[in-house]
């Protein structure tokens, strides 16, 4: 009988829990999914009792295996088992199974019907009920922000160990992945995902519309606008967690260049899809430093010829050189990190296609 579903669990050193949690996750199994299923755990170089409570667990429970790895790595027991897997669905969950199992079968159905091929968990969801510290919050929102703004994924929650891929997209995939950790996840979702710039080289894509400089200016004044107030919201938060202001002050200003280059790239400029995306942001970064670079040497000169220039001759000065620092970023983004012609892929470059549809389905 072909088993449909092989749920995975990766271990290190989880002796205490290992047992208890591969019981309830069976019992539920057992009760509420109609299909025959394996649940799979995956002992990567343990240094404890996991290994002997797993040999425990596949005499006790018969739809319950076990593999051993000799190397650490959440990304290297996942691809190990579900390279090898004969199931048609394959998940996996972490060892705490802190994610509600009645959100199993939505995660795990769509899959089944064929709807979609990928399907998560995401903590950061509205309605998603979720308990712990401020540091964790504010670590994984920054995150997954950084994660949306440069490689221009729509993924809310990249790290969230409650995931499901069909076997066939996953033996189209796991080739792929070179990553055997934490960013193992990131990476599957990050190539799952469409690539729409693929359609535009074969010549079906839209070409990129044309833009009049009012609007594009009236973009990059609102989005200057709102960078500036996350910039300052990001600070604040991460002073409740930092002790030092300098290194708050880092993360906020670097978050919001990092957003406000992905929002100028999307709203201002309307380059859509991952095609240049990590280029545009290191490009980003550049004009920002440039910038900021500006409005510093203002000071410093005036500081040289007049050092006892009085407030509002400062304050003049910051303004002016703000506002040439300004222009110079919007003609720096619009001629050269996001001109067309830089959009252009290379003639040699050969295109493949990945089919990826995610669902969402909330712990």
């Amino acid at each position: 009988m072909t088993t449909v579903l092989d749920v995975v669990v990766p271990v290190h050193d989880e002796e205490a829990v290992l047992a208890a949690s591969v019981h309830r996750l069976h019992d539920h199994l057992v009760h509420t999914f109609p299909y025959p299923f394996r649940i799979t755990v995956a002992d990567n170089a343990s240094t404890d009792g996991t290994w002997r409570v797993a040999e425990r667990l596949t005499a006790e429970l018969p739809a319950v295996v076990a593999v051993r790895l000799a190397e650490k790595g959440r990304g290297r027991a996942l691809h190990h088992v579900w390279s090898r897997s004969d199931a048609v669905v394959l998940a996996y969950m972490d060892v705490d199974l802190s994610t509600d199992l009645d959100a199993l079968w939505p995660l795990v159905a769509p899959l089944m019907s064929g709807h979609s091929d990928i399907a998560i968990g995401t903590r950061l969801h509205r309605s998603a009920r979720v308990v712990r510290g401020p540091r964790r919050e504010v670590i994984s929102r920054c995150y997954n922000l950084l994660l949306r703004a440069t490689l221009g994924t729509h993924v809310t929650d990249a790290q969230c160990g409650f995931k499901a891929i069909r076997a066939d997209v996953a033996a189209e995939l796991l080739p792929l992945v070179e990553d055997t950790s934490w960013f193992f996840d990131t990476e599957l979702l990050v190539l799952a995902q469409p690539v729409d710039e693929v359609a535009a080289r074969i010549g079906r894509g839209s070409p990129r519309p044309a833009r009049s400089v009012r609007r594009e200016l009236a973009g990059f004044a609102v989005i200057g606008v709102l960078s500036t107030v996350l910039h300052l919201g990001g600070f604040v938060v991460l002073r409740q967690v930092v002790e030092s202001a300098a290194p708050a002050n880092a993360v906020a200003l670097l978050v919001a260049a990092v957003v406000n280059t992905w929002a100028n790239r999307r709203w201002t400029f309307g380059v859509r899809g991952r095609a240049g995306a990590a280029r545009h942001q290191v490009q980003g970064l550049l004009v920002f430093a440039l910038t900021l670079g500006m409005t510093t040497a203002g000071l410093d000169l005036l500081h040289a010829t007049a050092p006892e220039a009085p407030t509002a001759v400062q304050t003049l000065v910051v303004a002016v050189t703000t506002a040439l620092a300004t222009a110079v970023k919007f003609l720096s983004m619009k001629l050269w990190v996001f001109a067309p012609s830089s959009l252009r892929p290379a003639p040699q470059s050969k295109p493949s296609t990945v089919p990826g549809q995610t669902t969402m389905s909330t712990p």
